[in-house]
């Protein structure tokens, strides 16, 4: 048995999968704002948990936003400021009495969905997450591959390959760089390519939501859009060449992103017709706390 965590700034999300990754049991709890109250809220999660399910020692992995250097088992998370140089890991580790894998949220959804999702199979999976912000993760195996720096797969905060001037002047990042990824591919930067296209002030659903009804303007800037994803995951495929890139977030569901990207991207990659399967999350929202399950892979110790 194992528990998967997602421990997110306002709430914690847990359930605990059976070896085929059947659910036995879901918990959910608000995020105390304390480092103290978060290990015991923590705890008190994988107890209900056992609980309900009727079993004890079950594995634990958590999932939480931020980098999470995995070796040093520390955390730097803006919306968790109470864990940053912690050791959390090894503090939640002895409130449990049993060890812990703790991994960035980006690649507990990427290995969530390469192990039982949408990418099941694949041998090596890039996943990404149109959002708020754009991330994203690497699993190779069925295995996280974090990277030296822990930052493998942060895809967002690279600059946007074959700039055209349509795609307007680079935006500052939140990172404190311009012209990122992020700035163009997430819901915001939907909203400002929009705005900068047609004067319309609309948000990333509204834009969705009038193309779905025959709007042209709206259409045409998910298809402005969709050339961008493009040719960022182009630069993707020529650097890992994956098997499968998966895609959560808000916008992940956007109307005709799943014909119209790979349709473009063999523009720009070596690969004229890659053959990368470019899919839609299976388990969405519940990727985060599946993935942390999974942290712990059949026969780990």
């Amino acid at each position: 048995m194992r528990i998967g965590i997602d421990l997110g700034g306002t709430k914690i999300a847990a359930t605990l999968l059976d070896q085929g990754g059947g659910e036995r049991a879901r918990h959910r709890a608000d995020t105390p704002r304390d480092y103290d109250g978060t290990l015991r809220a923590l705890a008190d999660t994988v107890a209900t948990l056992e609980r309900q399910a009727g079993v004890a020692g079950a594995t634990v992995g958590v999932s939480l936003p931020g980098i999470v250097d995995a070796a040093a088992g520390t955390v730097r998370a803006v919306n968790l400021p109470w864990l940053d140089g912690r050791a959390f890991a090894d503090d939640l580790a002895s409130k449990l009495g049993r060890p812990v894998r703790i991994a960035n949220d980006a690649n507990c959804f990427v290995l969530s969905e390469a192990v039982d999702g949408a990418a099941a199979g694949a041998g090596v999976v890039f996943g990404i997450i149109l959002g708020t912000g754009v991330g994203g993760g690497i699993v190779v195996d069925r295995r996280i591959l974090p990277g030296a720096n822990a930052l493998a797969g942060e895809w967002g905060h690279t600059p946007l390959p074959w700039h055209r001037d349509e795609d307007g002047p680079p935006e500052r990042c939140g990172c404190g760089r311009d012209g990122c990824i992020e700035t163009l591919l997430c819901g915001a930067g939907l909203a400002r390519l929009h705005a900068r296209r047609t004067g319309e002030p609309l948000t990333s659903p509204e834009i969705a939501a009038r193309a779905l009804e025959g709007d042209v303007r709206a259409a045409a800037t998910l298809a402005h859009h969709a050339d961008a994803l493009a040719r960022a995951l182009a630069a993707v495929i020529n650097l890992l060449d994956p098997d499968a890139i998966v895609v959560g977030g808000g916008l992940s569901n956007l109307p005709g992103l799943y014909e119209a990207v790979p349709a473009l991207w063999g523009n720009w990659a070596l690969s004229p017709a890659p053959r990368t399967r470019f899919v839609r999350a299976r388990h969405g929202a519940e990727s985060g706390m599946r993935g942390a399950a999974w942290l712990w892979p059949p026969g780990a110790r």
